[in-house]
Parts: structure tokens; C-alpha cells; sequence
């Protein structure tokens, strides 16, 4: 499980490109998102730090 805070994700098509994004590296990827917060949890067999950077190429990087 790895939580991550994702300040530029703001609307329904961050978390669609988010969930999609993470579902690229593995296809059975758990992702909540809560947008008011900023919060992605990710259940994924894919690396931490795949994932990280996989999102920050999109636009959505971690803090």
C-alpha cells in the first residue's frame, strides 16, 4: 500500500488520468482517491517509485 498527497490533482479527469495512469503499471491496481484532500491510496504490485515517477510524468507529482 503506499499513500501518496498529489496537490495537482483537482478534478474528475486528474483521477480518471491518475487511476488510469497507475493502472497502466499494473492492471489489478487498487486506487482511492480523495480529491478534496489531495490522497491517492494504491494497492499495486508495481514499485513505489515507478509509480511516483509514472504520475509526475503525467503532471501529478508526490509530496
Amino acid at each position: 500500500m503506499i499513500e501518496l498527497t498529489l496537490p495537482t490533482m483537482t478534478c474528475g479527469h486528474c483521477v480518471r488520468t491518475v487511476t488510469s495512469t497507475v493502472q497502466k503499471l499494473d492492471a489489478q491496481a487498487q486506487v482511492q482517491i480523495d480529491l478534496p484532500s489531495h490522497k491517492v491510496r494504491i494497492e499495486s504490485t508495481a514499485p513505489d517509485e515507478q509509480i511516483r515517477t509514472a504520475l509526475a510524468e503525467e503532471g501529478y507529482p508526490a509530496q
